[in-house]
């Protein structure tokens, strides 16, 4: 790897570290603020979520506003959390009483599951549509694919998963409606991500082999009589892809905004389906572990968009 490239590595390094301080500073302060805003009683909650509403009373509410601390100002109970972060410690469920940390590496899974097969499939599906449309603009490829993603782009999540159900669940009886274990539980939440990221990776991919065709410098080497694949292959694809993974790589947070909904809707045991009833129970610390985790897990995923178009990119870093 020459300096430039070393400079520009350390520099996409530095600047990711810095964002991700600053995120995580901001995001467990507006979580905090936003959780003490709720309407109830916070320890009547948590009370709730550990013994069930059957099971609980003023009395219950009240060992639990004192065991927690909850009585204590505000600023001292998030200051008390911080000190917690600065160790790397992400504290204890105030429902369940065990280490958030564990808890949350325990549903990460099923997301990184989820996530990986909906990203699988808006490749699979975005990319072969993008390149049709982009190398026959106008062609009944290219009409297909503005319809498909114009489609997909105006169907929330929630409705989309909701259509899928009835017609590949209830209807069809291709795949259960929710749960997790079997084999068929991952295809209809993949389906509600990946279909819908797919639409909008199929344009990105027309527009930028659009723009890559149309260029001096491809039209120059068609003239020299290179056969269209090998001209394409040696001078397009570098070009399109710095493209296709710096707009995929914004869009992605698309998928972390879905992950919450999708899971939720089909009782997918992953982080946004702990965030869901952390919320509902008061769980401060793990609403904030939860939504911390979500925020790097932005922050990673720019970082490697960065990392990516630095490797392909084959103007190199001083031009990029």
């Amino acid at each position: 790897m020459d300096r430039a490239r070393q400079r520009a590595l350390a520099r996409i390094c530095g600047q990711r570290l810095l964002q991700a301080a600053i995120v995580s500073l901001l995001v467990a302060a507006l979580c905090f603020l936003l959780v003490q805003q709720l309407p109830g009683d916070m320890a009547f909650r948590i009370a709730a979520g550990r013994y069930g509403y059957d099971y609980v009373d003023a009395a219950a509410a009240d060992a639990v506003r004192q065991e927690l601390g909850l009585a204590r100002p505000a600023w001292q109970q998030f200051a008390g959390w911080l000190g917690q972060l600065a160790q790397l410690q992400l504290g204890q469920s105030l429902v369940s009483g065990g280490a958030v940390l564990a808890e949350i590496a325990h549903h990460l899974g099923a997301t990184l599951q989820l996530a990986a097969a909906s990203v699988a499939l808006a490749l699979g599906v975005g990319l072969p549509l993008g390149l049709a449309s982009g190398l026959a603009p106008g062609g009944w490829a290219d009409r297909l694919t503005l319809g498909y993603s114009v489609l997909l782009r105006a169907l929330p999540p929630f409705l989309l998963g909701l259509m899928l159900i009835l017609a590949l669940s209830v209807q069809l009886g291709w795949a259960p409606a929710a749960g997790h274990g079997e084999g068929g539980n991952l295809l209809l939440p993949a389906l509600t991500l990946g279909l819908g990221l797919s639409g909008l990776t199929a344009r990105i991919v027309r527009d930028s082999v659009l723009a890559v065709v149309r260029a001096d410098y491809y039209r120059f080497a068609r003239s020299k009589g290179l056969a269209p694949w090998r001209v394409f292959l040696r001078h397009g694809l570098r070009n399109i892809g710095v493209t296709v993974v710096a707009y995929a790589g914004v869009q992605l947070i698309l998928l972390i905004e879905g992950v919450v909904v999708v899971e939720s809707l089909f009782a997918w045991p992953g982080v946004g389906h702990a965030l869901v009833h952390a919320i509902f129970w008061r769980d401060v610390p793990m609403i904030q572990g939860c939504t911390l985790l979500l925020a790097w897990l932005f922050v990673l995923m720019n970082t490697a968009t960065d990392l990516l178009c630095l490797a392909i990119d084959p103007r190199g870093p001083a031009e990029s």
